[in-house]
């Protein structure tokens, strides 16, 4: 039997409301390697494992131990949707419990000049979205876009990838990855 150790460890990470580049920062690794942990295509040794928990904290006894409940709500309301993070960029959240599922859907809001940061983002898996009102900036490798209301994105996440809000309003866009791994 083969345990999920990403699911577990993206489940035990969003329970602390924590994004992989804290858990990375706190854990004294790249964010990266959250990544690929979470995705399942990267095996951390116990050592490693046992550092990336204890940024969250939880030891590993806890951790080996935990067995999450599979989701079984269909529907949210918009009052249910997760805030997983704060600040110029926000992500809503479908569901708060991911563990075993293969899409994760965001509602997310770019305040004016918000930016996923300098250095492009990159993990495994495939993501796209639908820009609902505002303009969003996305890079793609070296390509660069500006997208405005009903434009869209779709690609393979490891690909270097970079968002950022343009124009004097706020960019709202529905987006979907797989695996969950924001």
């Amino acid at each position: 039997m083969s345990l999920d150790i990403g699911g577990r460890l993206r489940y035990v990470r969003l329970l602390r409301n924590l994004s992989q580049r804290e858990l990375a920062k706190r854990a004294g690794v790249t964010n990266s390697t959250i990544s690929l942990i979470e995705a399942n295509r990267a095996n951390p040794s116990i050592g490693a494992l046992k550092r990336i928990l204890d940024g969250l904290p939880i030891g590993l006894a806890e951790f080996f131990a935990l067995e999450p409940e599979r989701p079984k709500k269909a529907f949210y309301s918009a009052d249910e949707l997760v805030e997983i993070g704060k600040g110029r960029i926000s992500y809503l959240q479908v569901g708060d419990r991911l563990f075993g599922r293969a899409l994760q859907i965001l509602k997310e809001r770019y305040e004016p000049g918000a930016d996923t940061g300098r250095v492009p983002l990159v993990h495994d898996g495939e993501e796209g979205g639908i820009i609902l009102s505002g303009r969003l900036e996305v890079t793609v490798d070296d390509e660069r876009r500006v997208l405005g209301p009903g434009d869209a994105y779709y690609f393979e996440s490891r690909r270097p990838h970079r968002f950022r809000c343009v124009g004097p309003a706020p960019c709202e866009l529905v987006s979907a990855c797989t695996p969950p791994t924001f």
